[in-house]
């Protein structure tokens, strides 16, 4: 989790609760009613289709805050509107932080981005053949400890950073360093403890110092240290498309380095202008964190440091997406535009915030979605659809995990939404990439009037790790 993938081209505790009561935020606006307008339907357009809760957008446009505005409820029951000033927990967008604290800490002689983690956390697998860079830009080969869509029944009790490191960072790598890239939250856990290795100070209280207080982000909390507070959204799940339930939270030290933020979307606007107008580090640091890391071939990885690099909507673009259980967000950055779009919204493993933030950059800029096929793992992933219609599904093909994920709860949820809408009028793959040593499949289901799309991940003896049914973004 931590990472919602279907936007890009392809989260741990200190006992920090949080740095302090968030403040009233109004929906607010400077851009054009007719833009406005564009953006409200959009909003509407996408919430409709998803069947997402709530939204809370902010925009930047000529390098100042132009739009705040929230959409739907923060909780369903009993209700409350969502509003603005909201704390949502960010998953992933939450690496950008740790790679920027890195890159200060470099600027201050005390890290170098060429070091091998080795320097500061020995015990781990060839420590001294993987640097920091490759650590932050996703190159180092260690294996992500979490790249499911759900909360699997370990995590939901409470654990710390050197005890994911203790059991991911001693495995073998997943490749060789440097030769392919693959998405790890593994590696932002390292990433956070050399982070207070260094200076020893917590992660969360250096944020704090040295990020969030200079720029005036006065929401920030630490979600993996205590659940939002009941003014804040309740994040919600589903089994298919099931009806919408409050999402289990994660035990306490899972999310860390690699995803422990909740904000206001207007906070994440602010550390938006800061990285377009380069206004918190050194210009080197910045070079350093939008730069395309390379592999050891030569070939591009679209990521930098902490932050996906390359092109959005034609433009050129710094973003990243984010999960953790019962939160999706979205936040992208065009820096020679002075443009930027966040996102953040209250179901797990919904496309609603990658797809609102593409319409709303197609207001703004004026976007398209690749595909690839697989016939082999289209052919086996509609017959579980299928098999989940009629309310069966055979476990065989099921890891633990996954296996404890189809509850009898489950299993009826899946099939009492899913039947109704008959057989399927096409069912392709649209994404296939590696992560945690499995493979990641999106699939585009249709029916008349409607689509959904099923996420699964596949361990390399064939068994799913994970098989979800979610709603379309439109």
């Amino acid at each position: 989790m931590i990472n919602f993938r279907e936007r890009a081209t392809a989260v741990f505790g200190l006992g920090f609760v949080g740095f302090v009561i968030v403040g009233t935020v109004a929906a607010q606006s400077s851009l054009p009613a007719a833009s406005v307008s564009q953006i409200d339907a959009a909003a509407a357009s996408v919430m409709t289709a998803t069947g997402v809760p709530s939204a809370s957008v902010a925009v930047v446009q000529g390098g100042k805050i132009a739009f705040v505005k929230a959409y739907g409820k923060a909780r369903l029951e009993p209700v409350m509107m969502a509003e603005p000033g909201m704390q949502y927990s960010i998953g992933s967008v939450s690496k950008q932080f740790t790679a920027a604290l890195i890159l200060l800490l470099v600027q201050d002689g005390k890290v170098k981005l060429d070091d091998p983690v080795g320097k500061y956390l020995p015990e781990l697998t060839r420590a001294n053949e993987v640097t920091v860079r490759q650590v932050l830009s996703m190159t180092s080969g260690y294996q992500d400890f979490w790249p499911e869509d759900y909360v699997m029944t370990s995590m939901m009790k409470p654990t710390n950073p050197q005890q994911i490191l203790d059991v991911w960072g001693k495995k073998a790598l997943d490749f060789e360093p440097g030769t392919k890239w693959q998405y790890s939250n593994t590696n932002y856990v390292i990433a956070g403890r050399i982070a207070e290795i260094v200076p020893g100070k917590p992660l969360i209280e250096q944020l704090q110092e040295r990020i969030f207080r200079p720029l005036k982000m006065t929401g920030v909390f630490n979600s993996d240290a205590s659940r939002l507070p009941a003014s804040d959204p309740t994040g919600y799940y589903q089994h298919a498309l099931g009806p919408l339930r409050p999402a289990p939270q994660e035990g306490t030290g899972w999310m860390f380095a690699a995803g422990e933020l909740a904000m206001p979307a207007s906070d994440l606007a602010l550390w938006n202008i800061s990285l377009m107008n380069r206004a918190l580090l050194a210009p080197a640091s910045y070079d350093e964190m939008f730069r395309e890391v390379k592999l050891k071939d030569g070939s591009g990885t679209h990521y930098g440091l902490g932050v996906f690099v390359g092109e959005q909507s034609g433009h050129p673009a710094v973003w990243h997406s984010g999960e953790v259980s019962g939160f999706v967000s979205q936040n992208t950055v065009f820096p020679d535009d002075k443009v930027a779009v966040t996102v953040l919204t209250n179901e797990d493993a919904s496309s609603a915030a990658g797809a609102l933030a593409q319409k709303i950059e197609s207001v703004l800029l004026g976007g398209a979605e690749g595909s690839s096929e697989s016939a082999a793992a289209e052919e086996r992933a509609l017959k579980i659809f299928s098999g989940l219609q009629e309310g069966r599904i055979d476990r065989s093909q099921l890891t633990a995990f996954c296996d404890a994920y189809f509850t009898t709860e489950a299993v009826q949820d899946f099939a009492t939404s899913l039947k109704p809408l008959g057989t399927p009028s096409s069912f392709k793959q649209v994404v296939e990439e590696q992560r945690g040593g499995m493979t990641f499949r999106v699939f585009k289901v249709g029916f008349a009037g409607k689509q959904v799309r099923v996420t699964t991940y596949e361990e390399p003896d064939g068994k799913f790790e994970q098989y979800l049914v979610i709603p379309a973004g439109g």
